[in-house]
């Protein structure tokens, strides 16, 4: 692989396999080179942005004050199609295209146009008519009045056991709900719409008595429907505000059907899951071009650092984790768009999705911290420095690997589809022919053989056979034949 190749995020995806060669993509990737990347680096600098709660009258506004080019940088995606060409094109492909390019240059940024999709996807499925009508157009339009949208479930008890600790309350109001609660990691604070996991007054204190809300920054007369209490000053992405947000009888629509509740926010986290292991991968990118970079030009014992044999296998292994972890997450965007669309009760081509989607945010995740901390150790004492921006990328990798549920979580949910839905089968059916068909079955075996323990070993013990499964996945679909029907019809 060329070093041209591996410092483009649109180069490196066609070298994978992945039709790339979009002329709004490569577009999209020009502006970052010569604007986006300083507007990047400038707000990293500044660190968390400021919450002006009042404004000068003492009325309360709760806006978010960033640098003018950070709205600029940020709007520039929506109006490249980060939202709009789903619907115009039918397909997930294009907002994760994008994706990955953005989280190339700046993973934080990739978040509110990650939850914004997670917003506007339930709206389309879900929505009554009206609802449709009077805010889909408001997402989808390509200029700068464009809405921005948030997923907000996560308390302050956490957000891994959804059941227990979301404590938010919803009342029925006629056709409206009226919400009650505070949501205690909120990306993307501010947000004009947001989707919002509340429990309907008397429903059930678990998981099935969860639904799902729309909640506007404005009500219909015009005030603030909700308040950000505070934002958080965090290890990174800085490109997105993270806050606490308070409701108070916010009014609320319900999306769907409320018993079908917890079933919509996972749609809702397996979209931003698949966002986050395209984020991995671009990010593992840039770190690993970030150090070449650097290893050609540092010398050491009388030759550049790149031509001393261990690093330069260092550099290899790097890569081919890298293609392996792009094929990984890319097989989740392409099952993911088969079955997007799809309502409970799902069919088994979504729970084979579930799967590969939980195995590739593991996956990648691990690695782009790895291979960040692997480039910073190339860079030796500078790397800490913010001035090389790869210290930059350590942190940017430390949340990939929490955003939307920790390795934890992955293994957890996997095995739960495993057991309730034999999504492994299906995998391993998925397999057949781009894997040694011995090692499918002894990986198979290996599985059943976790499933049939008792309940404490079978966690207790899951995850060296968790990231064995994910590895030989990875692995499979590296070794097959580049296939790339399914990314190419995007048009010009």
């Amino acid at each position: 692989m060329s070093f041209d190749v591996l410092c483009s995020p649109v180069q490196f995806l066609q070298q994978v396999g992945i039709c790339a060669n979009q002329n709004w993509l490569r577009e999209y990737e020009a502006w970052f080179e010569r604007e986006g990347q300083g507007i990047s680096d400038a707000v990293d600098r500044a660190g968390t942005p400021w919450l002006r709660m009042f404004d000068r009258w003492g009325a309360r506004v709760d806006e978010i004050l960033y640098p003018p080019e950070y709205w600029r940088m940020l709007k520039h995606g929506y109006r490249e199609g980060m939202l709009w060409r789903v619907f115009e094109q039918n397909s997930l492909i294009p907002t994760y295209l994008l994706l990955y390019a953005t989280a190339f240059y700046d993973p934080g940024l990739a978040c509110p146009y990650t939850v914004s999709l997670s917003t506007v996807s339930p709206l389309s499925k879900y929505g009554e008519a009206e609802l449709k009508a009077r805010f889909l157009p408001r997402m989808l339009q390509r200029d700068d009045n464009v809405w921005q949208g948030a997923t907000w479930m996560t308390e302050i008890k956490g957000g891994s056991d959804l059941g227990a600790a979301v404590e938010t309350v919803a009342q029925r109001d006629g056709n409206q709900w009226r919400l009650t609660g505070d949501k205690y990691f909120a990306s993307n604070a501010g947000a004009e719409l947001a989707v919002v996991a509340a429990r309907p007054e008397g429903a059930p204190q678990n998981v099935r008595g969860l639904s799902l809300y729309l909640v506007p920054r404005r009500g219909e007369d015009g005030q603030l429907n909700y308040r950000i209490r505070r934002l958080k000053d965090k290890i990174a992405t800085r490109s997105v505000p993270t806050g606490e947000i308070e409701f108070r009888l916010s009014e609320g629509w319900l999306l769907g059907r409320a018993e079908h509740g917890i079933y919509l926010i996972l749609e809702v986290l397996n979209l931003s899951r698949v966002a986050n292991s395209v984020g991995s991968v671009a990010l593992a990118q840039r770190a690993i071009a970030d150090a070449y970079s650097f290893a050609e030009q540092r010398t050491a014992f009388g030759k550049p650092i790149i031509e001393h044999p261990l690093l330069r296998r260092q550099f290899e292994d790097r890569l081919q984790g890298l293609r392996a972890a792009s094929r990984l997450a890319w097989e989740a965007v392409r099952l993911l768009d088969k079955v997007w669309q799809e309502k409970p009760p799902y069919s088994e081509n979504y729970h084979l999705f579930r799967l590969v989607a939980h195995l590739a945010k593991y996956w990648t995740a691990e690695f782009a911290v790895q291979t960040a901390k692997w480039a910073m150790e190339v860079y030796g004492g500078v790397g800490t420095l913010q001035e090389y921006r790869v210290e930059r990328w350590l942190r940017e990798a430390m949340i990939l690997a929490i955003w939307e549920g920790t390795p934890h979580r992955q293994m957890l949910d996997g095995l739960e589809v495993m057991q309730r839905k034999s999504a492994h089968r299906l995998l391993f059916r998925h397999l057949v022919g781009k894997a040694p068909e011995a090692q499918l079955l002894e990986m198979e075996a290996r599985v059943e053989r976790q499933l049939g323990l008792p309940e404490v070993d079978r966690e207790g013990t899951l995850e060296r056979l968790f990231g064995d499964l994910a590895s030989l996945t990875a692995d499979a679909l590296l070794s097959e034949r580049l296939i790339t029907n399914d990314f190419g019809s995007l048009s010009e």
